[in-house]
């Protein structure tokens, strides 16, 4: 199809429809589709660190993910879904509120989330319309005290380490947070719960010279197989950028984790053998629900919390928003959906933000009008008619000044990103340039492009602290 040139009038319309789109949560009205009557359980399975491209399904043929790959085949697959901070403080608290960073104000060195935005939280909501509620896991964001016990009726909080011995064995982290939430499931069968599952997989231990811990039954996963290498980890790329990016916090872990090609083999085998670790603990939870008799009424939600640089760039780590960092896996497996409404794959943009109106339209529980995300039950009939066409990212950390303050933009077409404390910009065509080496906003044939998109930013950042709630 033909493009043409935009006037700034066609360009207002835009940013005025942009800014409804992503800060009110839809641009028009869509009509919703059918749900299913009956209040199905919820379980909500996030993983720490699994960029979106780790998982078969998405096309990875070397990472061993059947489980999630039956899940994604069966369910609905995302297979553009993103967070809107890459950081898992932030993209925690967007997950329990359906906020933006800007909008919640909570990352790490902030604060605790303020309570009247978990008042507004879908386990708040729940436990209020009768849903039993329980977290197992990383929890990952600092509330007042008393708060979680106001969220969940059960909650379980693990930390590490990975590897710890129980009754003269070892056991792997990812493994109790299985059996928590398969007590969890055998304990709330006779009611309708939402079990929200929160594994430190695949993080790496960063006080760890090893890094990545497995339990011994995915050890032999990966022996044979060498991981290729991203052309942009190439010297001759990361001696092009300015030198900001080049010490960055990005930077200073590769070192940790990449640095020579040995040591890439070993660690990206490793956070797989992490994933795979975590695929086999989701075939124990779907059996768990077939034994418990309930897994025809459990829908399954998976998602990654944040994406992972795993050598591209130069880099290791998430925050920036370039791909690797800010995209995920994301799948809604629900049983009571007809099969031929299952199965789909769907390439609009899906975001952290839309699972808490996700989880509480499957409950049948209103929607907060403060929340900036949609309900991907939307999708239950097909792709919607009307859907966002892009997405405002951020990265607000202050405390550690290698963890670059950012922002930007990303549609169907460009990816726009800005830096708060250095004059640079980066502009890519991601259309045609998928691994966003060409920095457009280096030509000046570009400039104006630039400039409009800059204007998009600058708007929605508006709207988003004019979201916030007074007491915040």
């Amino acid at each position: 199809m033909k493009r043409t040139k935009m006037g700034s009038s066609a360009w207002s319309s835009l940013i005025g429809c942009l800014l409804v789109t992503m800060v009110m949560g839809q641009a028009c009205k869509i009509d919703r589709k059918e749900i299913p009557p009956a209040k199905p359980n919820i379980i909500f399975i996030l993983t720490d660190d699994q960029r979106w491209d780790a998982l078969g399904y998405a096309g990875n043929d070397i990472i061993h993910t059947p489980h999630m790959d039956q899940l994604a085949r069966e369910g609905l697959y995302f297979e553009n879904a993103f967070v809107t901070t890459a950081i898992c403080a932030a993209s925690r608290a967007s997950l329990f509120t359906g906020l933006y960073e800007r909008t919640h104000d909570f990352t790490f060195g902030k604060p605790p989330l303020a309570d009247a935005y978990l008042d507004l939280s879908y386990p708040k909501l729940l436990k209020g319309a009768g849903y039993r509620t329980g977290f197992v896991g990383k929890f990952g964001v600092k509330v007042n005290e008393g708060m979680e016990d106001t969220l969940f009726h059960t909650i379980n909080k693990t930390f590490w380490p990975y590897l710890r011995e129980i009754d003269g064995r070892q056991v792997h982290l990812a493994d109790i947070n299985g059996d928590l939430a398969i007590d969890f499931i055998h304990a709330n069968k006779e009611h309708p719960f939402c079990l929200s599952l929160s594994f430190w997989s695949p993080h790496a231990d960063d006080g760890a010279v090893e890094q990545y811990f497995w339990p011994d039954y995915v050890d032999h996963l990966y022996r044979d197989v060498d991981i290729p290498v991203h052309r942009t980890a190439d010297p001759a790329f990361f001696d092009t950028l300015p030198e900001f990016l080049q010490t960055s916090l990005n930077r200073e872990r590769w070192y940790w984790r990449f640095d020579t090609p040995e040591k890439h083999q070993e660690m990206v085998k490793g956070h797989y053998r992490m994933i795979s670790a975590v695929d086999s603990v989701l075939a124990r939870i779907r059996y768990s629900l077939e034994e418990a008799g309930i897994a025809d009424n459990t829908v399954i939600i998976f998602m990654g919390d944040n994406g992972y640089f795993l050598g591209e760039r130069g880099y290791a780590g998430k925050w920036l928003l370039h791909e690797p960092s800010i995209r995920v896996p994301l799948m809604i497996y629900d049983p009571r959906q007809p099969r031929e409404r299952r199965g789909r794959t769907f390439s609009q943009i899906a975001l952290n933000v839309d699972i808490a109106p996700t989880i509480l339209a499957l409950a049948g529980v209103p929607v907060p009008d403060l929340y900036q995300g949609q309900s991907l039950t939307d999708f239950y009939g097909g792709a919607p008619a009307s859907w966002r066409s892009g997405v405002y990212l951020e990265h607000r950390h202050e405390s550690n000044p290698k963890l670059l303050k950012t922002e930007g933009y990303r549609d169907e077409e460009y990816k726009f990103i800005r830096y708060d404390d250095f004059d640079y910009l980066e502009l890519y065509h991601h259309k045609s340039d998928p691994d966003e080496v060409v920095n457009l906003a280096l030509d000046p044939r570009y400039s104006g492009k630039v400039g409009r998109y800059s204007q998009v930013v600058d708007s929605v950042i508006n709207r988003l602290l004019d979201a916030r709630l007074a007491d915040n």
